[in-house]
Order: C-alpha cells, then sequence, then structure tokens
C-alpha cells in the first residue's frame, strides 16, 4: 500500500511523553485535537492500527494515548511513525483549499509555461501557506506565498500549477 494515494498522512510520533506509554503526537489535521475523530489511524502499509485519545495539548504537539502502547518503552520504539487515514474518511475540501499532499511533487510553470520547478514540501512560519520549490535553475529553494495573486491556478489532475510570482522571486 506504499504511496497509496488513498492514505493520507494526518499526525507522525515524535516520542515517548511521560513514562506510562503516552506519546508526543505531531497533528497536520486543520484543527490538531480532531485527529481523534478520524479514528482508528494505521501505519503506511497498515501493519499497525491505532485508535487515538488526546489527553492535552503540549509544546509542539499533542500528548496522546495510542491504543496498545502502555509503557514508555513501546512509545520510545514508535518515534518518527507517520499515521495515516482513508482519503474517504477526510471532509471534503473548498475548491480553493489542498490537502499539502496532494500540492507535493506538482510542478510549477510560470504563466507563460516556462517550468519554474517542482513542489517539494508546504510550509506555514504562521503568516500564511508558503510553497517550497525546488529545481535545475535553483541555486536554492524558493519560497512561493500561496496566494491567489501568486498561484492562480492549482490543477491536481494535470499534476501541475500556474504561478504569477513577484518579481524578483525566481532568477531570470
Amino acid at each position: 500500500m506504499s504511496e497509496n494515494d488513498d492514505m493520507i498522512c494526518v499526525g507522525s510520533i515524535a516520542g515517548a511523553f511521560g513514562v506510562r506509554g503516552e506519546v508526543r503526537l505531531k497533528s497536520y489535521t486543520a484543527d490538531p485535537a480532531a485527529i481523534e475523530d478520524y479514528n482508528p489511524l494505521t501505519t503506511e502499509d497498515g501493519s499497525r492500527v491505532f485508535d487515538v485519545g488526546v489527553l492535552r495539548v503540549i509544546k509542539n504537539g499533542l500528548s496522546v494515548r495510542l491504543s496498545d502502547v502502555s509503557s514508555k518503552e513501546e512509545a520510545d520504539a514508535l518515534r518518527g511513525l507517520k499515521l495515516y487515514v482513508p482519503r474517504d474518511r477526510l471532509p471534503s475540501l473548498p475548491d480553493d483549499e489542498y490537502y499539502h499532499t496532494d500540492l507535493m511533487g506538482l510542478e510549477v510553470f510560470d504563466t507563460g509555461g516556462t517550468k519554474l520547478g517542482m513542489v517539494k514540501a508546504v510550509q506555514n512560519h504562521g503568516a500564511g501557506d508558503l510553497l517550497e520549490i525546488h529545481g535545475p535553475g535553483l541555486k536554492t529553494t524558493v519560497l512561493l506565498p500561496f496566494t491567489l495573486a501568486a498561484v492562480p491556478t492549482v490543477d491536481l489532475r494535470a499534476g501541475r500549477i500556474i504561478a504569477d510570482p513577484p518579481d524578483g522571486l525566481f532568477p531570470e
């Protein structure tokens, strides 16, 4: 099931939290604590299934209890594990919203059809989403504001984004 488009990563385990099997969970859902609404969560290959119970909000994540995890050692062994749900369990989005996972890997072209690069990641530092673009003509990655003005077209079916970046953001 690896690279199954029907499975969406909704969180990752950052390690044990406390000594009774709680884990620090980074939630990728719009409302972090709502991650438990999507139970059960699975590993990417489907080999393990967990029910997640949110205990409290902590720095950089949530303290959660996972079914079948009762010791610090078991919790530590799960560090780095990504948790998935089937796409059909997620709410459908309005036309102008996208799941980050759907944007990653899309090719980015300017309004004249010149390829600018590919979306490597989606970042948010508090002022809105930024598309991290990398490509052969770029010395470093470029952070493109994910706004209607800078990104007028996202075509998931064609696997491409049309961008109208601010002057000077990309090399000539």
